[in-house]
């Protein structure tokens, strides 16, 4: 598979489609399995208050993922992702409620790296409550 947009379509400052994700306590569960985290901070809420936290808070690898999703979407290939990093700079706190929580991811293209590779970088702004819970969020994807 290639990616769908074209890298000569693409300018700086090109913008990806949004997307908020929904956290609740069954995902993290799931994704618990799916990981083989257990950690008790994310599915425990007494654990999680007495190491500290304020609740339950998601795995820094789920939120990555989740906002990865943004720009996998964007290209229509998840093989065009060469490289992504981020740094955890708030937990995804998710109270257990029938709300949850929310991951807001937003991006855009800050710059184009290879005009032969066709391979661009795309910045992220990821939050949760207002808060910015992924910090130097980038990634390098592969175009058309």
């Amino acid at each position: 598979m290639t990616a769908k947009i074209a890298y000569a379509d693409v300018e700086v400052g090109t913008e990806l489609p949004s997307r908020t994700f929904p956290v609740d306590r069954a995902r993290l569960v799931r994704y618990a399995g799916a990981s083989g985290d257990f950690n008790p901070i994310h599915w425990n809420e007494r654990f999680a208050k007495d190491v500290g936290l304020p609740d339950v808070i998601a795995h820094g690898m789920f939120t990555m993922a989740e906002a990865a999703r943004v720009v996998t979407d964007w290209t229509g290939d998840p093989g065009a992702l060469v490289e992504y990093g981020a740094r955890f700079t708030k937990p995804v706190v998710v109270p257990d409620d029938d709300a949850g929580a929310a991951i807001e991811v937003t991006a855009k293209v800050a710059k184009k790296l290879d005009d032969e590779a066709r391979t661009v970088r795309v910045d992220l702004t990821v939050t949760s409550a207002g808060a910015k819970v992924l910090g130097m969020s980038r990634a390098v994807v592969r175009l058309a």
